[in-house]
This record gives structure tokens, C-alpha cells and sequence, in this order.
């Protein structure tokens, strides 16, 4: 049962359904709500909201909240509240099918931000007031502290900043997650910030248990449900060519110095391509790989499993339901080999750029001089959000985006004359890495990072429709970086009215 989970005598007398917690919730309240990727978020709390929800509206009242979390959520959290019309403003991450339509079609305000950012902006109020913090734990202690649960993110200061709390004890969690957190709450806003006492991926320097003032606990609700263990593809051949480059350079790179034989700590962003990279690592000439990272999926767990990477710290674990079982079984092997932070840490620029991370993550499109959209589709219409990849890419030590060269059958090209919209400018993209071969921009000038993409990122169907558009905005002048404004985005206006990138 998941009520002997928690130790506090005070907090189970606080035990209630959900049904029963949802009627704090009223409309118009600014919640926060724990989740990170698919883990952490709370099962059975969302939907009686969503129910709540729904009730209302069927008799013309009005019933919304604004909902901040740590990054995406699952069909249980995010989808249910996006299905009953529930969500007003949602920040700061999502991946959910029915929240992104609501998000396109304008019925859900969303903010897209940094993860790094969204701790300090609670601190100083910039998304007003908290009325409550809605969190997934594993466990309540005797003294009525915290066991979080697969993922902390935003937690630390969820739980600081709103008004009350209300707790899910998910008894489908391995008890063994105790101790596997690393909570620091000591940041700070300037000008009395203090450096982040970390100078290894797997130094610890905060508590294993989250802190929260048991007078501000609402309720405890109790669950018993995995978390959005979604299953990870096996790496077609584009994602093992565009695995093997990345391997192939790093192996290059330790062998021109520049790296030690244990490379240097791996960050991978979410998704089949990034953890085909980790996969490929099994078989790499690396050991002592470390990592320090936003996310651990599959590729990283079954590294620490094989004895190929020492340590890994990350703010969640997001695991293929094989892997989740994996990890379920080795969990005291893995318990001081894996530590989870809040994500204010884990995406830390300071700690990222004193640690030397290697930042590996995915886009929808890169143009000729190395600019990366990783959002927004035909410049317009939001994907998911740009999560962490900002946090890596500005501050790594390596940043690569990687990607298949085409989409939709052939009808998208990956590599475009100029994305329909910037998330990462040139001056933080290193490397572009599509099936067709990797681009090295570092030390390049924008002309010549162009000829580099072109020839060795774009898919064959595209690349003299690159090359003619560069020759001729070359010789139509602005020599430091050559376009024709009125052709720039003509590709994405023709996928709009024809279905396809490709002149016809």
C-alpha cells in the first residue's frame, strides 16, 4: 500500500482521492506542477482537474488554470488538462499531440523557454503567484521530508513558492530511488549568488530529500502507475550513419588531443537519434565515459550497465518500459552511479561550461550558415519547445545538432537556405551532422560554413537547389553572409502550398 510510504504521522492524516484534492483547485489558479520528460509528473490529480474541468464548462462556467512544470509531461497530465480545455498558459516545455494543437490554434498561451531559467524566474515572481504545487513523490519521511520520484526538476522551487502543496505517493516507484537525489536549494539571486560547488559530474552537495513545510500539504493523494515509458525505436540505418560520424570524430578528436581517452562529460538531448548516439558508444573505443546531462535515457543506462560510463547526473530518467525494468533491477548497483538534480543544476551554463560538457542534440532544420531551428515548424506552428538544447549549446565545450537530411517522404529538407525560425545562432553551433556527413564549423566564416553544409549535410535531392541559391546570392552581393531576402524562406512558403520543398 502506498500509505505505509509515508512515515509522517501528520501527512496521512492529510490521505484523500483525487477527486476529493482536486476541489482546492479552482479556476484561474496558477499551479506548478513536477514532470520532466515523461517522469515525475502526477498520475491521478490531473484528470479529476480535467473532470472538474469538464463539469463546468457543460454549465457555461468558466474553468482554466496556468500550469508551469519542469519540461513535458504524459497523456495523463499535460493531454487530459488539454483535452477538458483546462490550461489558460502552460510553460515552459511540452510534447504533448492535444496541448501543441491547442498551443497552434491559439487556445493555450505558451511560453517557450530555457530550463535553466525557470527556477530563478519563480524566485523573483515572474510568473506571479503559485496557488498551489501539485509534485509525484516516492516517499514521505518520519520528519516529513521528501523522496522524489524519477525526476526532480523544478520542484526545489515549486515547492518554495507556492501557497500550498498537495503530494502524489506513487507506489509504482522503486523505494530504492531514496537516496539517488542530490537536492541543492541554495542558489541564490544576485548580487549574493554563490558558484555552484560542483567540479565533477558526480559531486554531491546538496540533501537527498526534498524540504517542504508539512503546515503547507493540502493533501496527499495515493497512486499506484508507471510513468510515460514510451518505447524507444531501434536505430534505423540514417540514425546509426549519423551515430557512427559523431563516434568517428570524437575518436578523432581524442587522437588530435583534444579530448582525453575518456572523452569529456556527454549531454543527450531527448529522442531516436541522440539515443542511437549512446548506443553506439557501447562499441566505441571509450571508457570512464561520464555524463552530465538533462535526461538519461535507454543508450545511457545500458553504458552504465555495461561498465562503460562511470557516473551520469541528469534532472529525470526517461526509460523504454525494457529499460525501466532494467534499471528497476540493478537500482542498488546504480544507486551511486546515477544522481539526480533539480534542473536549475543539471542545466546550469556555469556548471556546464566548467565541466567541458559535450552537447549533442536534435533539430528540425539548420540553414547554409549553421543557424538551427529546433522549434517551430515552417517558422510558424510550435513542435515541443527548445527545453535544454540552449543551455548545452551556448555553454558545451562540443555542441552538435544532429538530424535525417530530409522529412515527410523527401518533401522537407533538413538543411534550408534560412530557418523560419532561430533558436540557435552560428555563434553557438559547432557541428551539423545529418546522415549525409558531419559539417565542422568551428573557425569558419559564413561562407564558408555554407559550402561545408551543403556539400556535406544536404540530401542529394537538394543540393543543387542550395547550391544555385548561394551562387546567386553570392553574386548578388552582402559578401559576409550572402541571401536573397525574397527567396530566403521560399522553400517553406512552397511546402505550405504544394506539400513539398522540391521545384516541380
Amino acid at each position: 500500500m502506498s500509505i505505509e510510504r509515508i512515515k509522517h504521522e501528520g501527512l496521512r492524516q492529510k490521505v484523500m482521492t483525487a477527486e476529493q484534492a482536486a476541489e482546492f483547485v479552482k479556476d484561474g489558479m496558477n499551479l506548478a506542477i513536477t514532470g520532466f520528460t515523461g517522469a515525475g509528473y502526477p498520475k491521478a490529480l490531473p484528470t479529476a482537474i480535467a473532470n472538474k474541468a469538464k463539469a463546468a464548462h457543460a454549465k457555461g462556467e468558466k474553468f482554466t488554470i496556468g500550469m508551469v512544470t519542469g519540461a513535458s509531461t504524459a497523456p495523463e497530465c499535460d493531454g487530459v488538462l488539454a483535452e477538458a480545455d483546462a490550461i489558460h498558459f502552460r510553460s515552459p516545455f511540452q510534447s504533448d499531440p492535444t496541448l501543441r494543437n491547442n498551443i497552434n490554434a491559439g487556445k493555450t498561451a505558451y511560453q517557450d523557454m530555457h530550463l535553466s531559467h525557470v527556477e530563478q524566474q519563480m524566485r523573483q515572481g515572474f510568473y506571479g503567484k503559485f496557488d498551489i504545487t501539485i509534485i509525484e513523490a516516492a516517499g514521505i519521511t518520519e520528519d516529513g521530508k521528501i523522496i522524489c520520484a524519477m525526476g526532480i526538476g523544478h520542484a526545489v522551487e515549486a515547492i518554495k513558492n507556492a501557497e500550498a502543496v498537495i503530494i502524489e505517493i506513487n507506489a509504482a516507484l522503486s523505494e530504492g530511488l531514496e537516496g539517488m537525489h542530490d537536492v541543492y536549494a541554495d542558489v541564490g539571486l544576485p548580487p549574493h549568488r554563490k558558484p555552484i560547488p560542483i567540479t565533477g559530474p558526480f559531486d554531491r552537495i546538496g540533501s537527498p530529500y526534498l524540504e517542504c513545510d508539512t503546515d503547507k500539504v493540502l493533501a496527499v493523494v495515493l497512486t499506484n502507475a508507471g510513468d510515460r515509458n514510451s518505447k524507444f525505436a531501434e536505430p534505423d540505418e540514417v540514425s546509426k550513419r549519423i551515430a557512427a560520424q559523431v563516434i568517428d570524430f570524437l575518436d578523432h578528436e581524442v587522437k588530435a588531443g583534444r579530448l582525453p581517452k575518456s572523452l569529456l562529460p556527454l549531454q543527450s538531448g531527448v529522442g531516436n537519434v541522440a539515443n542511437a548516439v549512446m548506443a553506439g558508444l557501447l562499441d566505441a573505443p571509450f571508457d570512464d565515459l561520464t555524463g552530465y546531462t538533462e535526461v538519461l535515457q535507454d543508450g545511457m543506462l545500458d553504458l552504465i550497465l555495461a561498465k562503460k560510463m562511470k557516473t551520469a547526473s541528469a534532472t529525470a530518467l526517461s526509460f523504454s518500459p525494457d529499460a525501466l525494468a532494467r534499471f528497476n533491477e540493478n537500482i542498488e548497483f546504480l544507486k551511486d552511479k546515477i544522481i539526480l538534480r533539480p534542473m536549475e543544476i543539471s542545466n546550469n551554463p556555469e556548471v556546464i561550461r566548467r565541466l567541458g560538457v559535450i552537447g549533442m542534440n536534435s533539430m528540425i532544420e539548420a540553414d547554409i550558415y549553421g543557424n538551427v531551428n529546433s522549434t517551430h515548424v515552417m517558422g510558424t506552428k510550435m513542435m515541443n519547445g527548445i527545453g535544454g538544447s540552449g543551455d548545452f549549446t551556448r555553454n558545451g565545450f562540443f555542441s552538435f545538432y544532429v538530424s535525417p537530411s530530409t522529412a515527410k517522404g523527401g518533401a522537407i529538407s533538413a538543411i534550408v537556405p534560412m530557418v523560419s525560425h532561430h533558436d540557435h545562432t552560428e555563434h553557438d553551433v559547432m557541428f551539423i551532422v545529418t546522415e549525409q556527413g558531419m559539417a565542422d564549423l568551428r573557425g569558419k566564416a559564413p561562407r564558408q560554413r555554407a559550402k561545408l553544409i551543403i556539400e556535406n549535410c544536404s540530401h542529394p535531392d537538394y543540393r543543387d537547389m542550395l547550391r544555385d541559391y548561394y551562387d546567386r546570392a553570392e553574386k548578388a552581393g552582402g559578401l559576409q553572409t550572402p541571401h536573397i531576402l525574397l527567396e530566403a524562406l521560399s522553400w517553406h512558403q512552397r511546402f505550405v502550398e504544394t506539400g513539398d520543398m522540391r521545384i516541380k
